[in-house]
């Protein structure tokens, strides 16, 4: 079958290698990995996912619904404020409920803790602290920031009744190896060491970001932190929640060029797929993603190659360019291109925007075997505006 154009593409037997090295990280350390839904929520994956990990971390209700109808196992939900409604949406389903400020847990304990499944023991709840440590080289994607609005610094926590609060939460890393979690883990006990060892808090969630399944990443180094982290406070369990880490390298986005023309001095070839609209990453980290010819051939830095190109999207937006590659010879209306690691951050982000062709859905097994499970069309598009589609 060949693939159509514009179209994502997953291979199965990356995110199953990925998946087992999670599995293993989880049973050499001893600790509990849960898929972030932020990062890849396709649920005609969550099968082999499941095969592998302890169940889904959610942002919101919607995220756990989708867990809780598709993925099962433990449903962990964090977000930087709940409603009302959210938290009746929640209770029912949520095995871990961790509230982002003191304020919203006093908002919302007496409801909470009055619930048949806090009172069972199937629901938990903890707070999202901010060690006020930052170690990444992105502010965009930096929770400790000065004003940051993710998680509870230090001095709200002082005087503050945290009754029925079992565990704490951080969240700070993006990409980044053991060393930055290392750095973190001091701030955390410098700052919040006296609350961990508390009888009462029996877990920690060490959050995502952690690049596990990148081949330089010190695995066993994180299992022997986990485990140190976990007899340091006498915990009940450690969480981890990486998402990027289970479908990395493991992602492929389709397209075509659609035209070429010369501005100035730049040769332009405007593409079926939008930065801005199928891989807004590219655009907000910001990053350059590698591209090739169908042939795989690939796209160098610009004169590499004798021929470099300015790859824009399909939108109007200005600034919706990929990047400038070199090729061995021109493009032409009709060439192919491939974009490689388009699994994470890019689905869970797509838009419509001016209502630009989506990209189908593709799994690719260990066969070889591709499978379309999502085509989109105008129906779709017209799905958002209208009621009943």
């Amino acid at each position: 079958m060949d693939i159509p154009s514009p179209a994502y593409v997953f291979d199965l037997p990356r995110i199953r290698e990925n998946c087992g090295m999670l599995a293993a990280l989880r049973d050499e350390g001893g600790c509990r990995v849960v898929h972030a839904l932020k990062a890849f929520a396709v649920p005609q994956v969550f099968p082999l996912l499941r095969e592998f990990l302890d169940g889904c971390c959610a942002s919101g209700p919607w995220e756990a619904q989708l867990a809780h109808e598709f993925f099962g196992g433990e449903i962990l939900t964090c977000a930087p404020a709940y409603s009302p409604a959210d938290i009746e949406a929640l209770l029912p389903i949520a095995t871990h409920l961790d509230f982002n400020s003191p304020g919203q847990w006093a908002r919302y304990r007496e409801v909470v803790m009055d619930h048949s499944r806090f009172r069972s023991g199937a629901l938990r709840c903890g707070l999202r602290i901010n060690p006020q440590c930052s170690t990444g080289p992105v502010p965009l994607y930096d929770p400790c920031a000065p004003g940051s609005r993710l998680g509870a610094p230090r001095e709200l926590l002082d005087g503050a009744d945290l009754t029925g609060i079992s565990g704490l939460h951080f969240h700070t890393l993006c990409e980044q190896g053991l060393p930055d979690l290392e750095t973190t883990l001091a701030a955390v006990d410098d700052q919040f060491g006296d609350l961990l060892r508390r009888e009462e808090i029996r877990w920690l969630n060490m959050g995502g970001g952690h690049w596990i399944t990148q081949p330089d990443y010190d695995r066993a180094g994180l299992a022997r932190v986990v485990a140190q982290v976990r007899d340091t406070y006498g915990l009940e369990a450690v969480w981890l929640e990486p998402g990027e880490a289970a479908v990395l390298h493991a992602g492929e986005l389709h397209a075509t060029v659609l035209d070429t023309f010369r501005n100035g001095g730049t040769d332009v070839a405007i593409l079926d797929v939008s930065a801005t609209a199928h891989m807004p990453d590219v655009l907000e980290m910001p990053y350059r993603p590698e591209v090739t010819l169908r042939d795989g051939t690939p796209g160098e830095a610009p004169g590499v190659r004798p021929h470099t190109w300015r790859l824009g999207g399909s939108t109007c937006l200005a600034g919706d360019v990929i990047g400038d590659y070199a090729f061995p010879s021109p493009l032409v209306p009709g060439d192919r291109l491939v974009f490689g690691d388009m699994a994470q951050y890019t689905v869970v982000k797509s838009s419509f925007f001016n209502g630009v062709a989506h990209p189908a859905i593709i799994l690719r097994d260990e066969n070889g075997t591709l499978d379309i499970v999502r085509e989109f069309g105008y129906p779709d598009f017209r799905h958002r505006y209208l009621p009943g589609g």
